[in-house]
This record gives structure tokens, C-alpha cells and sequence, in this order.
């Protein structure tokens, strides 16, 4: 597979995620509505992504988002610090006292059980990332005189707002520009792409965005009404076979040469504590399949997308090739469900132990 790494010693960081950090509010096992306390976590889509290499695979990772300068701002900070991602690019923006015009993102999760499905409930308008625009961060500085060797950034992300919108598109020009290699996760969300001109606003960006990704990430509604791909005979993503998803990636990386590898996660909800769990890349004309998780037990599903993505990251970092990247993937994405929080807990050992067939027993 080509995909050309610029050397670790040239460079300040192995990865950079741009994108919103929240504050994640749970209320364990019981409800929104009627919860009396919450346990504090932080998360958001591409920066789960930055922790997962810092904390389970060891990497040196940044995160370039903005907050609100108030307490909570700082707690998201300090909860970022705790995590081992470099904060230094973070921008403080002054608080106003009560949020009218920029304030820190929130989001209540309910993690679901049984046949009681997880519920997100996200508080986000007028975020400090979602009012930062290209102008405001030195992408220049960022990948040329500091230097990293991997961008990840996301849909997500590019859905908060135009200006949003116009920073990703610079980021991932200036890390081209650079050396960088570009992973991008389309996550496609309607709520969010509503408020800035909905799926054909979605599709007008991502395909901007596209022609300088090197690793995209995406499931087949994704692809959809992302990049517009259909494949024919689908009947909906519960329907579309492992076939159908083949054919599909096969189609994009026609489309879109530029993709040295695509993945997917492939998931099957039975209930929101059990899910069959795996992944398929593809890369130089061939499709790579990960290890197959059936009935997987689910603690907290939040945030196994973007532990899958840190583990196909952290072995295409070490130049370990497309069927080690999804085999990395899924069992990370697999341990990271185990646990609750958007972040993974899983460490290097415990994935490497996952890989080799060892089983849940007791270690001692």
C-alpha cells in the first residue's frame, strides 16, 4: 500500500485531530429525565480518536479545537490533560458571561440496555470551535514548523458551521501541502448538517474535502449521502450484504484514487448490550476483513468508531499494512465498548492479548 509517512523525527507530533471537544454528561445506568447526578467525561469524534493513540497505542498526540474561557472550558481541558493529549493548540476565546455569543459544548448520553437503545442528547450552538475560522489557526506553522506525521479530522466537525466547514477544507490542504497523511471519518449526521443546508450542503463539502484524504472512513449510509455513492440492490444498511459493501468500496476507490485505504466498521445492533462487531478495509484493489466479534457485550457503545479508527491508525503509523489496521481496529474498538466514556481505557496489551485468542479470563 502507498502511503508515504513523513519521518518521526522530523516531526513534533505522530497525530493531530481537529474537531469539537463536549463535555459528556451520563447518568450511568439510569435516564436523562430523571437523573440526579452525572459522571463527567470528555469526547467528540475526531479527538477520541487523538486520545486513543496517546493513551492505549503510546503516540504523541495534539488536538486543535477552541473553548470558551470559563470553568468549564478549563475542566474540558483538564479532563484533555489527564488523557495525554497536547493541548498547546487549543484557542481561548473570552466568555461573555452567559454564552450569547460563543460557549463549550455539552452532550447527555444514555448509554441504553437491553431493548432500551442508547440516547444522545447534545447542547452545541454557538460553540468557541464552531466560531473559529482558517484564519484563525496557523496551519503553516502547524504542519510545516512543528510538523505531524497524520491529520484525522471528520465530518462531524465540518457540520457545526460554514466557517467549520471552511477550516477543515484548509487543514487538510495545508497537512497535504506538508507531507501529512490525511484520515478523514464522513460520520454522518443529519441533526447537525440540517441547520447548514442539509444533505446537499454535506455533499458539497465532503466532496471538497475528498480528493485530499489518504484513509476515509465510513459505513454505506455514510458514503451516501456523503459522496452520493448508491449500491445497487441495497434495501437499506441492515440489508446491504458483505458483498454489497465490497462492491461499494471498490466503486469509491474508483471515484476517488486519491483513497489509499477505505474502511468500514460492520455492526449488527441486537440489542444496546449486545452487537455483532467487525470491520472490512479496502486497499490496492483487495479487501481485508477484520476479526469477527459475535454477540460482543456492550457496556458503553459511544466512541468504538473512533477506537477502531485510532487502531487501523496506530498500525498504518507503524507501516504494518491494511490487514494488521483492521485487525488493530476492531479489537480496540471492541475493548473501548467495554468501558463507559467516549475514550478508550484498553491499553496496547490488552489489544495485542485480544488479537492473539486469549480469552476474558482473570489475569493475575
Amino acid at each position: 500500500m502507498d502511503l508515504t509517512l513523513r519521518k518521526k523525527e522530523d516531526c513534533m507530533f505522530d497525530e493531530i485531530s481537529l474537531g469539537e471537544v463536549m463535555l459528556r454528561l451520563d447518568p450511568g445506568e439510569g435516564r436523562i429525565s430523571t437523573a440526579r447526578s452525572f459522571r463527567v467525561w470528555e469526547g467528540g469524534g475526531e479527538y477520541n480518536v487523538a486520545r486513543g493513540l496517546r493513551r492505549c497505542f503510546g503516540l504523541k498526540t495534539a488536538v486543535i479545537t477552541a473553548f470558551a474561557d470559563n470553568a468549564v472550558g478549563r475542566l474540558a481541558e483538564d479532563l484533555i490533560l489527564q488523557g495525554g493529549v497536547d493541548t498547546s493548540l487549543i484557542k481561548w476565546l473570552p466568555f461573555d458571561g452567559v454564552g450569547r455569543e460563543v460557549r463549550n459544548g455539552l452532550n447527555f448520553t444514555e448509554r441504553g440496555f437491553g431493548i432500551r437503545g442508547a440516547v444522545g442528547v447534545s447542547d452545541r450552538g454557538h460553540t468557541a470551535i464552531s466560531e473559529m475560522g482558517p484564519e484563525d489557526f496557523d496551519f503553516d506553522y502547524i504542519f510545516g514548523t512543528l510538523g505531524a506525521r497524520w491529520l484525522h479530522t471528520g465530518g462531524i466537525y465540518a457540520a457545526l458551521s460554514e466557517k467549520s466547514a471552511k477550516t477543515a477544507i484548509a487543514a487538510v490542504k495545508a497537512a497535504k501541502k506538508y507531507g501529512t497523511v490525511v484520515s478523514y471519518d464522513l460520520n454522518y449526521r443529519p441533526s447537525l448538517w440540517k441547520a447548514v443546508g442539509g444533505q446537499e450542503k454535506a455533499r458539497e463539502v465532503n466532496r471538497e474535502i475528498a480528493p485530499y484524504v489518504d484513509v476515509m472512513l465510513g459505513n454505506e449510509e455514510d458514503f451516501t449521502a456523503c459522496l452520493g455513492f448508491e449500491v445497487e440492490g441495497n434495501e437499506g444498511l441492515k440489508k446491504l450484504s458483505r458483498e454489497g459493501y465490497e462492491k461499494m468500496l471498490a466503486e469509491v476507490s474508483k471515484v476517488y484514487p486519491n483513497f489509499r485505504l477505505i474502511a468500514t466498521t460492520l455492526r449488527t445492533v441486537k440489542t444496546a448490550t449486545v452487537n455483532d462487531w467487525t470491520a472490512m478495509v479496502y486497499a490496492d484493489g483487495r479487501t481485508f476483513d477484520g476479526p469477527r466479534f459475535d454477540a460482543l457485550e456492550i457496556l458503553d457503545r459511544v466512541g468504538g468508531g473512533d477506537s477502531f479508527a485510532s487502531g487501523l491508525v496506530y498500525a498504518l503509523l507503524n507501516e504494518l499494512g491494511p490487514q494488521a489496521a483492521v485487525d488493530y481496529g476492531v479489537a480496540h474498538g471492541a475493548l473501548a465498548m467495554t468501558t463507559p466514556g467516549d475514550t478508550s481505557m484498553a491499553s496496547l496489551a490488552e489489544v495485542k492479548k485480544l488479537l492473539s485468542g486469549a480469552g476474558a479470563r482473570v489475569d493475575r
